[in-house]
């Protein structure tokens, strides 16, 4: 970091704050111009700049690195694409999952299943565990739906995303789910975010719905400080003043994620928007955008689903929007898997 320290600062002051630079092993490079003495730090700890802003004789500091070491582009300039059981995220393909919101049946998962695989889909997406905002809600069918969803993935052959709420279900996640997800309330539990972090299971993170993405980035660096660098981020729009959808999606997020960081980054419509109407739209324009794969909510009787049943496509919508994607994803150079028929006619 850079500390400018005012005109009238004394040599004391100048003193102290390389004294305490030093503490925190820092290497301190002074340079003293014209008007202002300014102290360069080098290190790599990372500190609070506000315990220095403080400090008697500063004028102003600035961070020169990001204190998201492991996350950052400069870790990795190229980029980094997981491989999960032959399914390749953050490469050429836009990788889509989709599947129930709640997972309400072994029957329900099949049928979805066999469509969303058909129409193109690579992983099927469905919660066993649900972190409702009300105690009365559907709180999910908990390891039987983990069962059901599993069953359901192998015989289409599908990966299974899901969500965990605390360590102690890790067990069922490393029996049941390909790639675990970390949920937008849980972005920042820390020690859940420790716990998957030392298991080797792809992990899925939501932006908190407050969260800035250093906010995002820095919960990603808690998982890969554990020793699990495959780390998947996941833009699901965020809470502001406007009323006309659930939430807003914050579609600048993905060339702002892939400038900052190497690590993949994919859009959820359905939670952003929160209307069915709209999900297509912004799946659209999340691919135009960027985005390394699409988290899309499939029911094939939604107006009957246990949760969410307002923004989950039918599953024709889901087979017509993932041929609209194509056609964008091939305009911005990427590609999306073909629907079985496809592939035969090739």
């Amino acid at each position: 970091m850079v500390i400018v320290m005012k005109q009238e600062a004394t040599d004391k002051q100048i003193e102290g704050i390389i004294k305490k630079l030093v503490s925190q092993d820092f290497d301190v490079h002074r340079s003293t111009g014209v008007e202002h003495t300014i102290l360069g730090a080098v290190g790599a700890q990372v500190v609070d700049i506000r315990d220095y802003e403080v400090l008697d004789g500063v004028k102003e500091v600035h961070r020169i690195t990001v204190p998201y070491k492991l996350a950052s582009r400069a870790f990795r300039p190229d980029g980094t694409v997981l491989d999960i059981r032959g399914v390749k995220v953050g490469g050429d393909e836009v990788v889509i999952m989709a599947g129930p919101c709640t997972i309400e049946s072994y029957e329900q998962c099949d049928v979805i299943g066999e469509h969303v695989k058909a129409a193109g889909a690579k992983v099927i997406r469905g919660g066993a565990f649900k972190p409702r905002t009300s105690p009365y809600s559907f709180q999910g069918l908990g390891a039987e739906g983990l069962k059901a969803i599993r069953k359901a993935a192998d015989k289409h052959g599908l990966l299974v995303v899901s969500e965990i709420m605390e360590s102690s279900q890790l067990d069922l996640a490393e029996e049941y789910i390909d790639i675990i997800q970390i949920g937008a309330r849980n972005m920042q539990n820390y020690p859940l975010l420790r716990g998957v972090g030392r298991t080797q299971i792809p992990v899925l993170l939501k932006r908190g719905m407050s969260a800035t993405l250093s906010d995002l980035l820095l919960a990603a660096e808690y998982v890969m400080s554990e020793g699990n660098h495959q780390v998947i981020l996941c833009e699901r729009g965020i809470r502001t003043f406007e009323t006309q959808t659930r939430n807003t999606l914050d579609l600048s997020a993905i060339p702002v994620i892939h400038q900052l960081s190497h690590l993949p980054i994919i859009v959820d419509p359905s939670h952003a928007v929160g209307i069915r109407d709209k999900v297509a739209p912004m799946a659209r324009a999340a691919v135009a955008a960027g985005g390394d794969g699409l988290l899309i909510e499939v029911h094939h009787e939604p107006d009957k689903a246990a949760c969410d049943g307002a923004q989950s496509l039918y599953l024709q919508q889901f087979t017509d929007l993932m041929k609209e994607l194509r056609t964008i994803a091939a305009a911005v150079g990427r590609t999306i898997a073909e629907t079985e028929e496809e592939a035969v006619k090739v």
